[in-house]
Order: structure tokens, then C-alpha cells, then sequence
């Protein structure tokens, strides 16, 4: 009987997760992944939330999960899964430079931030520019804090933010906010949260000791510069799905749905981490999915014709 092949499509927590027990569960393990190990975990510079890992850089903690990875037999295939094709009871993923066959495939492509796409952001990314506030808070305890959004996550950050920092201004670039009442009402009982309506965020500017947002207003045009040590920015993600709706169902913001076996609409098709559609994205919760869609991945192999 030839081993079964599960091939994993990321390179971040729940992909190294899928990995890892897929291969302890006996079978082949390829990780398909484009670019750098670690997904966004890697970018963050301080990880405290993590069990058994107190304290740390997120690349630290990607690159330890890779390691673990590769020493128990996977086997990494740089490259960039375009599709995924289904031949009957396996899978051809193709990729850019080779097509690999599959007798399961856990999706594990992750989610983006969303970014401002405006000067200075890039450059400070890691050095007071953020993108999830439970991840970064501490960079600003006791310090002042700017929230750039106009969304549930954007009022989520401002509250989160509020408990540990001295000050956090919250930016939206509408006049009021899309968010539910309750985080509204929540917000707007802070006496250390200041909200300000209808701006354009144009530029970021590190000062050393501070950044300082250039904003402009969207109706008025008036400028207006505010300073903070971190910036979090809270404009939605996104994720990259659309390649393999022909074999799963996408919400309406391209998130794959999955049930909690990990399992998607085509059998033998997984979906682990912030690519599928869920409440909670963080690299915990990233590590429990790919656990669950390695074990659910073996138990659709187990009952596959020997052969």
C-alpha cells in the first residue's frame, strides 16, 4: 500500500500545525507555500501569548513550529499553488514551476491586513506601525495609541487599546462608525479614548521617539496631524481564496466555509487558520484548526479504497 499524500497550501501556524500531525498520523507531508515561513505571526516583534512560549518575537516562534516541521520528514516545496483539481478520489495542485498530486489538501493561505497603501507605513511596520492590537498592546502601555479604522475591529482595538494605554485617538475615515451599538456605547463611555470623524490617514512619519499621522479631511480638506507611539491599523483583511472556489464555498468576504472538522463542501478538502471564516484569528486558535484538519484529513484517508 503507498503512503497517502496530504499536501498543506500556507506556510504559517496552521499550516506547520496540519503538518506536523499529519505526518505523526504516518502520512507524506508537502507544504506548498510562495513565500517566507511564519505567515504574519513572523512580522509581530513580541509574542506573550502564546502557551509554553512566555515571551519571544513571532519569528522566533514560526521559525521553532518550522523546524519541529522539517525534523519530522516534511517536505517543502517553495513555490505557488495556482489551483487545486480534483481526479476522482486525489488532487493535482498546480503550482507555478510543477503540479504535485494530493490525496488530501488542507487549505492554509491565511489572511492579509489590510493596508493604508500610503507613505511611511511600510518602513514602520514592527517599529510602531501594527495590525492587531491583542498581538502588540503592550507597545503602548501607558503610552498613546492611534486607531485607524471605522469597523467592529477598529472599535474592538480602541477598547482593548483603552485598558493598558494612556491615551487612544480612533480615526475613521467616515463620519460615523459601522460598528455594533454595544462596542460603540462601550467606546464612548472611555474617558481615555477620543474619536475623530470623516479624516483621510495621507502619511506616517517617524519622529524617533514618535510617529505622527498626517490626516486630511474628506469633506473639508483641513490637515491635521496627530502624534502616538503605535499605530494600529484596523481596515479588514484579505484573504486569497478565489483559485479554489471551484472546489469550496467562499463567504461574502472570500473566507472559505468550513465546518469545525475543518472540513469544506469537496471531501478530502480542508481549510485551517485565518483563511476560513471564523470568529477569532490568532496563531493559537490558527494551531487548533490545523490540528483538527491533519485528524480529520486522516480519517477521510483512512477510509479511502486501499491501494
Amino acid at each position: 500500500m503507498r503512503p497517502r499524500k496530504i499536501v498543506v497550501i500556507g506556510g504559517g501556524p496552521a499550516a506547520l500545525s496540519s503538518a506536523i500531525y499529519g505526518l505523526r498520523a504516518g502520512h507524506k507531508v508537502v507544504l506548498v507555500e510562495r513565500e517566507s515561513i511564519g505567515g504574519q505571526i513572523a512580522t509581530s516583534p513580541l509574542v506573550e501569548n502564546y502557551p509554553a512560549f512566555p515571551k519571544g518575537s513571532g519569528l522566533e516562534l514560526s521559525n521553532a513550529m518550522f523546524e519541529q516541521t522539517m525534523a519530522i520528514g516534511a517536505e517543502m516545496e517553495p513555490d505557488e499553488a495556482l489551483s487545486v483539481e480534483k481526479k476522482e478520489n486525489r488532487f493535482l495542485v498546480h503550482c507555478q514551476y510543477t503540479d504535485i498530486e494530493a490525496d488530501a489538501v488542507i487549505l492554509a493561505t491565511g489572511a492579509k491586513h489590510r493596508e493604508l497603501g500610503i507613505p511611511g507605513e511600510k518602513e514602520n511596520v514592527g517599529k510602531g506601525v501594527y495590525y492587531c492590537a491583542v498581538c502588540d498592546s503592550f507597545q503602548v502601555e501607558g503610552k498613546r495609541a492611534i486607531v485607524i479604522g471605522d469597523g467592529n475591529s477598529a472599535v474592538q482595538y480602541a477598547n482593548y487599546l483603552a485598558k493598558t494605554a494612556k491615551e487612544v485617538e480612533i480615526c475613521t475615515l467616515f463620519d460615523s462608525f459601522f460598528a455594533e451599538k454595544g462596542l460603540v456605547d462601550t467606546l464612548a463611555a472611555l474617558p481615555n479614548v477620543h474619536v475623530h470623524h470623516g479624516i483621510s490617514s495621507k502619511a506616517i512619519e517617524n519622529n524617533g521617539n514618535t510617529l505622527r499621522v498626517l490626516f486630511e479631511g474628506t469633506d473639508s480638506h483641513e490637515k491635521l496631524s496627530l502624534e502616538c507611539e503605535g499605530i494600529f491599523v484596523a481596515i479588514g483583511q484579505l484573504p486569497d481564496n478565489e483559485r479554489f472556489r471551484n472546489l469550496v464555498d467562499l463567504d461574502e468576504k472570500g473566507y472559505v466555509i468550513a465546518d469545525e472538522g475543518m472540513r469544506t463542501r469537496t471531501p478530502g478538502v480542508f481549510a485551517a487558520g485565518d483563511c476560513r471564516k471564523k470568529e477569532v484569528r490568532q496563531v493559537v486558535t490558527a494551531v487548533n484548526d490545523g490540528a483538527i484538519a491533519a485528524l480529520s484529513a486522516d480519517r477521510y484517508l483512512s477510509a479511502l479504497p486501499q491501494s
